[in-house]
């Protein structure tokens, strides 16, 4: 399986401290792929990485085979990567229609993925409650056309339905759409599709691959 994007050997400091220990993580197109650990695993850092919100201090990004490094994260998003990290997601100064109408510019600004917004149109997206706020954020992902779509903690502060409607959209980003789609956790969420990755870090390296059965539901060991 080829991959879509990935890291070669990646290795990001922060100061004194080095968060990625040459990590190798190919991510294929129309796939699921959750990095698996703790706080502190590198499981940010590796979405950071391949945004590139953080530069490495030695290895590559590649896609589709092209090295991009040193591209800049505005360039890498308008090649197609959409990165939703899990703080300051959205636009607070705006209201929630004006987010959306930047997500698809010109288009119908229904949130059509979370009816719950709807009433929320012209509320200010920093009025937002934490759950509304990653619905508003992952509208972004869900409605844009991106290759490649980086998702940091995507229920977090989500109501365990939405949650569960969440990772179905998501997988259908990369079932139906060939997205590479990419979720940092700390549990195998539930309901992801066939043929889903899992990579579990630990202290910025991978410790261990699988498929989602493979894994506790439970938090990581």
């Amino acid at each position: 399986m080829s991959a879509e994007i990935e890291l070669h050997a990646a290795r990001v400091r922060y100061g004194p401290l080095e968060a990625l220990h040459g990590l190798d993580l190919p991510v294929p197109a129309g796939t699921v792929t959750v990095l698996l650990g703790r706080n502190g695993a590198g499981r940010t850092t590796a979405l950071r990485a391949l945004a590139g919100t953080v530069g490495l201090s030695a290895g590559r990004v590649l896609w589709r085979g092209a090295d991009v490094t040193r591209l800049p994260p505005h360039e890498r998003a308008r090649r197609g990567l959409c990165f939703v990290p899990d703080l300051r997601a959205v636009y607070e100064g705006l209201t929630v229609a004006e987010n959306l109408a930047l997500t698809v510019p010109g288009g119908d600004d229904s949130p059509a993925p979370y009816p719950e917004l709807v009433p929320l149109l012209s509320r200010a997206a920093g009025t937002l409650s934490g759950g509304e706020r990653r619905m508003l954020a992952l509208s972004r992902a869900l409605l844009g056309h991106a290759r490649v779509v980086l998702v940091d903690e995507p229920s977090l502060g989500m109501a365990p339905p939405v949650a569960a409607r969440t990772y179905g959209l998501l997988a259908a980003l990369a079932v139906e759409r060939g997205a590479a789609v990419v979720l940092a956790e700390q549990r195998v969420p539930e309901g992801l599709p066939r043929g889903s990755l899992v990579h579990e870090l630990r202290r910025g390296s991978r410790a261990s691959s699988g498929e989602p059965h493979e894994y506790a539901r439970g938090a990581t060991p």
